[in-house]
């Protein structure tokens, strides 16, 4: 990911953050050709000196079957993203897209079956909690589980590299910053949450 100066983050906090909040994001490899699987991804703090990405993919999925142990994979998040609009600007100039991302490139580690199965506990965990009626692995009972992960490659990537950018008009003037806020805040919810991380700058 190309990060001008300007635009690059050391936030590890905000890596987080965009992270927990966009967790369905891309697997890249480069094994035997280019393939890329969107798949559910979690932040593994247990360690917090050695934190890593949990995924997991179908076995049937051609990436897992080239995948293993010590190969590099990229894992792509995409955070807020919105449209800006030249005509917020008070003189001539290009549109241009406000966003958040993060780029991990790391080493595979296959999973054991016992972290696969905590890895989908956890998973299953973070989203059934806020269901009406929620459904736990603990629920389906443990030989049901354990046979749908017959069909499931399960990997965990030790960081290698992090990238985080930030691009949120840090190259506009006050005024024309200023006016981007006012307009996003009239948008969509995208448009709004960029519109709270570009005040925050400001802070």
């Amino acid at each position: 990911m190309f990060i001008p100066k300007l635009y690059k983050s050391e936030d590890y906090n905000l890596m987080k953050e965009i992270i927990k909040e966009n967790s369905f994001a891309l697997l890249i490899s480069s094994v035997d050709k280019i393939r890329a699987t969107h798949a559910m991804m979690m932040l593994n703090e247990d360690d917090k000196e050695n934190i890593c990405i949990e995924s997991h993919i179908s076995k049937a999925n051609p990436q897992a079957k080239t995948l293993k142990s010590g190969d590099e994979v990229l894992c792509d998040f995409l955070g807020a993203h919105t449209y800006i609009s030249s005509s917020w600007y008070d003189h001539i100039n290009v549109s241009t897209w406000n966003y958040e991302a993060v780029q991990i490139y790391g080493k595979v580690e296959l999973m054991s079956s016992e972290e696969l199965y905590h890895h989908l506990e956890k998973l299953t965990t973070k989203y059934e909690k806020f269901q009406q009626c929620p459904i736990m692995v603990k629920d389906m009972g443990r030989d049901f589980v354990e046979k749908e992960m017959k069909g499931a490659f399960g990997l965990k990537i030790i960081p290698t590299e992090i990238f985080i950018k930030q691009k949120l008009s840090q190259n506009r003037k006050e005024n024309d910053f200023r006016n981007i806020i006012s307009n996003l805040e009239n948008g969509d919810d995208n448009g709004k949450k960029i519109a709270e991380k570009m005040k925050l700058l400001k802070k």
